[in-house]
């Protein structure tokens, strides 16, 4: 099974792909530490081409607004946004729900298993000491069929016990049962049922969030501090009715604005470098 070999191979080869089916988890440290100051403009700087971007036109709305194309006609529009009436929290809210919309498919396909992941979340609490029981007893039953094993070293203990598993390193914890699996290693928590298809991963500082299910996913990130640093993506491998397969933004702002942001639209998931490119439209305007 999958998700138990997953837990194998992260826990005994580290940095090792299992033959078979091939899994690899990697993790690097990104610095958090405090950035630079970001800038206050009152207008936007733009341009004509930026990475992969090429500008149309001029800037609209005195200088608040630029718009961009991209290869196979993706659409980048850079635009500055006064805090005067509402918070951060309200404007990219809007912006999320507008880019989302253009992606229904695969919208309504990522917030079921959301909404049910949040019903069951209870519920599966309780079962937590149910299942430290029968794991206990199952271990009894592999042990006497023969379908177990344990691995003890210093900062090491992983039991398995036929689909089940427990990993316990420095830093790292697995628990695979079947084909769910829940990992939590650093700062970050996984959660994965490859019977569904369906991750979810979440940072403790709620800084990232990633929800996938098959061939889409939404990713949200927030950099702590009262500055305003946010991410927002959603992917699909299958293309929306206008043949959307990403959207998303970038958004920076000093405290209390206004925020610059760069709304992304691409005909290709890895968006071509047109997201980069427009990280470098923002960085540009109000540094990073």
């Amino acid at each position: 099974m999958r998700l138990l070999l997953a837990t194998i191979c992260t826990a005994c080869l580290m940095t090792a792909a299992c033959d078979g089916d091939s899994v690899r988890i990697t993790t690097t440290t990104t610095d958090t530490g405090a950035k630079g100051v970001l800038r206050v403009v009152d207008a936007l700087q733009c341009p004509e081409t930026i990475g992969v971007l090429t500008r149309k036109g001029t800037a609209h709305a005195g200088g608040t607004t630029c718009l961009y194309t991209g290869p196979r006609g993706a659409e980048v529009s850079l635009q500055l946004i006064a805090l005067t009436d509402q918070g951060a929290d309200a404007v990219l809210r809007r912006f999320e729900n507008t880019l989302s919309s253009d992606m229904p498919h695969t919208t309504a396909e990522l917030r079921a298993p959301a909404e049910a992941a949040s019903a069951d979340a209870a519920a599966a609490q309780a079962d937590v000491a149910a299942a430290e029981a029968d794991r206990a007893a199952a271990s009894a039953d592999a042990a006497a069929a023969g379908d177990s094993a344990s691995i003890r070293a210093p900062g090491m203990a992983i039991d398995a016990q036929g689909d089940r598993a427990t990993v316990r390193l420095p830093g790292m914890s697995v628990d695979a049962d079947g084909d769910k699996a829940s990992v939590r290693i650093g700062g970050f928590s996984i959660n994965a049922d490859d019977s569904t298809g369906e991750a979810r991963i979440t940072s403790t500082d709620e800084s990232v969030s990633v929800q996938a299910h098959e061939n889409a996913a939404e990713i949200r990130t927030n950099a702590p501090g009262d500055a305003t640093r946010r991410t927002y993506l959603l992917t699909d491998s299958r293309p929306a009715d206008q043949g959307w397969r990403l959207v998303g933004f970038e958004a920076r702002g000093p405290v209390g604005g206004p925020i610059v942001i760069a709304t992304v639209r691409a005909k290709d998931r890895d968006s071509d470098g047109v997201f980069d490119s427009a990280k470098e439209l923002v960085t540009l305007n109000v540094g990073e």
